[in-house]
């Protein structure tokens, strides 16, 4: 099931766990990470002890790499899972390649079928123009010949039409 077929309302947390990465990996990020760590060392001209800045640098560093390691997780987990949407959907696309390729097959076999037929008539009617065309036939005979090649014909094609339909 695709994303698009499968809707599913995300939690805040959800939501939150989605943009991070997006928005760490940008400019802006990188530009309030420079000032944080200034920040923190600017804390030295306010008194703040060395030890105290790197505990606090040290803690807050730690924190951000656990986020960022979860945050990176869970992209992977749903970039996984869109993934495999995708691959069931190639799945029963090349299914349903395989199922119009037999009927390609089938139709090609009909096709080749009528050709056949059609060379028949084709022999057919130039046996019966050759016998019907001579001087001394009676016309009403060669307008019956005629009649009898046609009617053949014709239960000839109504068995290929009816033999396509199924």
């Amino acid at each position: 099931m695709t994303e698009h077929q499968h809707v599913k309302k995300s939690s805040f947390i959800e939501k939150i766990a989605l943009v991070a990465p997006h928005w760490l990996g940008t400019t802006q990020s990188l530009l309030l990470h420079t000032f944080f760590f200034i920040g923190i060392f600017i804390l030295r001209f306010f008194g703040v002890g060395f030890d105290k800045i790197m505990l606090i640098l040290t803690t807050v560093v730690s924190l951000e790499a656990i986020y960022l390691s979860l945050f990176i997780q869970i992209t992977v987990n749903r970039n996984t899972k869109s993934l495999e949407d995708v691959e069931e959907d190639i799945d029963e696309i090349q299914e349903d390649v395989e199922g119009i390729e037999g009927d390609f097959v089938e139709i090609q076999e009909e096709v080749e079928d009528i050709s056949e037929d059609l060379e028949k008539m084709q022999v057919n009617d130039q046996m019966l123009e050759n016998s019907s065309s001579g001087p001394d036939l009676d016309p009403m005979l060669k307008i019956e010949s005629h009649l009898v090649r046609i009617t053949q014909d014709m239960k000839i094609l109504r068995e290929e039409i009816n033999s396509l339909k199924k």
